[in-house]
């Protein structure tokens, strides 16, 4: 038995902000310079990943992003300061997460095997 653990932050709605996906977007979007080349290399449409981006910046009320126009390719894209810092602050939020459930996990799965070895000696 193993734990798998998915982490998201939800918005006062309900709805899913920011999870892995997101943080892979930001990364991609900081190596790239480029929102449509973020979106190939995870094979997002660029509109999908546009959303990303708009949903995260509405429920932080934050800008993560600036947008540069201009020069051949008439797009470019770069994280803001607070994007940097935040990636940074997320990622160690998962991981302190991770171990912490991977900690309670250790504890449910040996009760587990007591109760189940309970109920074995009964058989």
């Amino acid at each position: 038995m193993e734990l798998n653990t998915k982490i998201y932050l939800l918005d006062d709605n309900g709805n899913k902000f920011m999870g892995i996906g997101v943080l892979w977007l930001l990364e991609a979007i900081e190596e790239s310079s480029s929102l449509r080349q973020a979106a190939q290399k995870m094979e997002l449409s660029y509109s999908k990943a546009y959303n990303m981006l708009s949903q995260l910046e509405k429920s932080l009320g934050c800008a993560v992003v600036e947008r540069r126009r201009g020069g051949h390719s008439r797009e470019g894209i770069e994280l803001t300061p607070f994007a940097r810092k935040f990636i940074e602050l997320y990622k160690e939020f998962q991981i302190n997460v991770k171990k912490e459930s991977e900690t309670v996990f250790i504890g449910f799965e040996s009760s587990l095997k007591a109760l189940m070895e309970e109920e074995d000696a009964k058989r």
